[in-house]
């Protein structure tokens, strides 16, 4: 199978390497197969891994893809300590029990293999039906370290979800006793505090109101099980696609089977007691796009 690329000018300046492999997710070694067996021609011509891509040059390729096991993992920031992700709504972010093979984590495990990179530490997770920003850390020490500064909320973290109704006022805070019923894997508000609940607190702010749906930001100021699912429903306002705690007719009848939920932005905030991870403060790493904010929404900045 052949693919064509024309490079534009802001891909001017790559390696051909560097270029080849980001954009297939190809491993070193693979690459290097495929530019021995003349399988990558510039201008049709075989060029060297070093070789700087100029704009208006032709790259082709004729490489049978490396049937790979799993997907590639939606990579929106890497560096030398952390791997942030987009995990895709109805994937697991890690399995605790061994029973399947493809998680979030395992889909970067693999690419991680493939490059000839030790495997991934996850951080947190992200429940399956949502969707979202991902950390995992490189190296143990930086799991260590980011364990801790998500418990110390010096990593904020920004979801959008589709509610129910007009949500008002148009910003607050929920501030709720919620008691988690392991067996049945849900969560209840509670009035008063019982033995085993736990406060919660989310920020949030409407962003749109559009038919009868209010697309809402919440901030998470502590981090419980279905917190933001939990809430928003005990609020009046349930998600859209959540069958747990909204309702199941509404869902069916705008045929979502998902909850509308999605952690789009994480927010560093913190000074020297990052240690490794200072160079991080003050930076937000954020999605461009949220698909249900496009389908429901569309237009609105996010």
């Amino acid at each position: 199978s052949m693919e064509e690329w024309t490079i534009r000018a802001g891909e001017a300046g790559k390696r051909l390497d560097a270029f080849l492999m980001e954009r297939k997710g190809w491993s070193r070694s693979f690459f290097m197969k495929a530019l021995r067996t003349k399988k990558i021609k510039v201008n049709g011509k075989k060029e060297e891994p070093s070789y700087r891509l100029k704009e208006g040059d032709r790259l082709r390729s004729f490489v049978l893809d490396e049937k790979r096991p799993l997907p590639l993992p939606d990579i929106i920031y890497e560096d030398d300590h952390i791997l942030a992700v987009n995990k895709p709504a109805g994937l697991l972010s890690l399995d605790v029990t061994g029973k399947t093979k493809d998680t979030m984590l395992d889909r970067v495990n693999c690419l991680l293999a493939e490059r000839g990179e030790p495997a991934a530490f996850p951080v947190h997770r992200i429940d399956f039906n949502t969707s979202g920003i991902l950390l995992l850390a490189k190296k143990r020490e930086d799991r260590d370290l980011l364990d801790r500064l998500i418990r110390e909320r010096k990593i904020r973290k920004s979801y959008l979800c589709v509610a129910e109704g007009r949500m008002t006022p148009p910003k607050g805070r929920l501030e709720d006793q919620l008691f988690k019923d392991a067996r049945k894997n849900r969560v209840y508000v509670v009035d008063h505090p019982v033995k085993g609940s736990k406060t919660a607190v989310t920020e949030y702010e409407v962003k749109s109101y559009r038919q009868g749906l209010s697309l809402v930001e919440c901030h998470l100021l502590t981090g419980r099980t279905h917190q933001i699912r939990c809430q928003m429903a005990h609020a009046g306002h349930p998600l859209l696609g959540d069958d747990k705690y909204g309702s199941k007719e509404w869902n069916r009848d705008k045929k979502e089977r998902r909850q509308l939920l999605c952690s789009y932005k994480t927010t560093f905030d913190f000074e020297e007691e990052g240690g490794a991870l200072s160079y991080l403060s003050g930076k937000t790493i954020r999605l461009s796009r949220v698909p249900f904010v496009e389908k429901y929404f569309k237009g609105v900045e996010i």
